[in-house]
């Protein structure tokens, strides 16, 4: 298939840049905050803050963009200040209530 193994030499974390900014967000959003309490914990932790990091943080270089927006049905979009008539913020806790993802949707009538 063409491809190799690129090793990256010890000790140089200039090396490896993409890698060592994840792992450093992963540490600074998530690990400094939850003290996991076995494996299983560990991986159920990191398996919902990473779809909360792809599907529901804004990421700078996307300026207010999300890398995989769920699409949704009820949901509104606003181009200014203010919100349209007949919305509301809904705010989803993740990782008990570690972080928030907020959307618009109609209010029932």
């Amino acid at each position: 298939m063409g491809r190799h193994v690129l090793k990256t030499p010890g000790r140089t974390p200039q090396a490896n840049a993409f890698c060592e900014r994840v792992i450093g967000t992963l540490r600074r959003e998530c690990l400094d905050w939850l003290i996991p309490i076995h494996e299983g914990h560990l991986r159920l932790v990191l398996r919902e803050w990473m779809t909360h990091y792809n599907r529901g943080r804004p990421h700078a270089s996307l300026g207010p963009g999300i890398p995989e927006p769920v699409p949704d049905a009820d949901q509104v979009t606003c181009t200014g200040h203010r919100l349209p008539a007949h919305t509301e913020v809904i705010a989803t806790p993740i990782l008990g209530g570690l972080h928030h993802e907020y959307r618009l949707t109609r209010r029932a009538a």
